[in-house]
């Protein structure tokens, strides 16, 4: 895929996950119109983190871990309480939370782990979409490696017949295995074009489809 098309992506991604922020802004808001003592007990949270950081900036470290521990136990009677009042309104979990459409990057694209960023699975999904689209080959997801069927070729040999010694069903699990290392060493200067010949119903497109949809699937 080119740079403009992902960098296009990119962009829709921004905007579900801004519309998705918006929303639950929203709203939070009207919860705190309707229930003011919910943003109370929401300020009362905020101030308690930024209080907690400036008093364990001053304090000896021998200290810190006791402060920290009272804190903590503050932060949670507080988050209980704010939990049985949203439960007592019947607040379903989650309703103040952004819905983003891929709860695995947070409609970013990217996913950041252990300091190394990564393609989301959703975002590879609508690139291969794209190129699925822009492709004009059809059958693609019925069409392909995980459903090839070595049992619709016969395994009797007929040297007269088929001009080999090998079976059918031997001769097209050995032209797989040549696909499947095309498409593996495909961007192999080295590695050469593949041509299928034979008269119809031998599975030459049913091949090539295959071939295709692991391509388009791995870019």
């Amino acid at each position: 895929m080119d740079g403009s098309l992902l960098k296009q992506l990119l962009i829709e991604y921004d905007s579900k996950r801004q519309l998705a922020i918006l929303e639950a802004e929203n709203r939070k808001n009207n919860l705190y119109l309707e229930h003011p003592e919910i943003e109370e007990l929401d300020l009362k949270i905020n101030n308690l983190s930024i209080s907690s950081v400036k008093d364990i900036l001053f304090l000896e470290p021998e200290k810190k871990e006791q402060k920290l521990k009272e804190l903590q136990e503050k932060m949670d009677e507080l988050i209980k309480e704010k939990n049985s009042l949203l439960k007592k309104l019947n607040i379903p979990d989650g309703y103040l939370e952004p819905n983003f459409e891929c709860s695995i990057c947070m409609d970013t694209g990217y996913i950041v782990n252990n300091s190394q960023t990564t393609m989301c699975p959703c975002l590879k999904q609508k690139m291969f979409n794209l190129e699925y689209n822009k492709s004009n080959i059809g059958n693609i997801e019925k069409e392909n490696f995980d459903n090839f069927n070595f049992e619709l070729y016969s395994n009797s040999s007929n040297y007269d017949l088929y001009k080999s010694n090998s079976s059918p069903r031997e001769n097209i699990k050995v032209i797989c295995e040549l696909a499947h290392k095309f498409v593996d060493n495909f961007d192999s200067p080295e590695e050469k074009n593949l041509m299928f010949l034979g008269p119809t119903g031998l599975g030459k497109t049913f091949l090539s489809n295959c071939i295709a949809k692991e391509l388009l699937s791995n870019r």
